[in-house]
């Protein structure tokens, strides 16, 4: 049984799965981690804020466990550094779900993203919200965090990584899913990655919202299961 590994999204952190832990199957080996700057973990001082990046260091983890070809759930973001790091070096993956994972990237769309990454805004207008990312990034400061999100969101925009022509490279089986409620990623991007993939398939979720706090847990676990053939 190859392990799962699930990777968050951008300003997410490894401890948002914990709900999907206790409804995964016993045997399966589950594993985590959090991308520089998020849960905590430190900024990288050799390493940019970017995509990229986050995909190289991604494959150095892989290669530090030394665990064999994963499954992944990636989720928004961390599907998108996923897809990227399969890319370059498809045997460190077995299957690759994805779920929430934004492929339009143009200048407009990245404007309308960095537009909600105004931390004194957030600050002032959603206090909750800014509490629970200063919780969920500690020690690490949760508005340079957003700040540099912005950031790469601007040049995801000017340049994206995953292209129609890059994501026909990708050899990994995988799966594309989204909510049908989904506000920040349409139906019509997410098809076009399906068919842009070699070997995908197309998942659609009901009655599903893009924050991962409002997903349905059991209805993600049947998904992922069923996908990754967990008895």
């Amino acid at each position: 049984m190859k392990p799962l590994l699930l990777l968050h999204g951008a300003l997410g952190a490894e401890n948002q799965f914990e709900p999907l832990l206790s409804l995964l199957p016993d045997t399966v080996p589950v594993h985590s981690l959090n991308l520089p700057g998020h849960g905590g973990a430190p900024f990288s001082d050799e390493a940019p804020f970017t995509m990229e990046a986050f995909a190289d260091q991604l494959l150095q983890w892989l290669q530090e466990k030394n665990l064999g070809p994963v499954n992944v759930f990636g989720y928004s973001m961390g599907g998108y550094v996923t897809l990227e790091a399969a890319r370059q070096q498809p045997q460190h993956f077995g299957q690759i779900f994805t779920l929430a994972t934004k492929f339009a990237w143009s200048p407009a769309g990245a404007q309308h993203e960095i537009a909600k990454l105004q931390p004194d805004v957030v600050q002032a207008k959603v206090p909750q919200f800014a509490e629970v990312l200063r919780q969920r990034h500690a020690p690490q400061d949760w508005r340079e965090l957003m700040r540099q999100t912005a950031h790469m969101m601007q040049q995801l925009g000017a340049q994206p990584l995953l292209t129609p022509e890059t994501l026909a490279q990708v050899q990994v089986p995988v799966r594309v899913a989204v909510g049908d409620r989904d506000q920040m990623v349409t139906l019509e991007e997410t098809v076009n990655a399906y068919r842009n993939l070699p070997t995908a398939q197309l998942q659609i979720l009901p009655n599903t919202k893009h924050p991962l706090e409002q997903i349905h847990w059991p209805l993600l676990t049947q998904a992922l299961t069923h996908y990754f053939a967990y008895a």
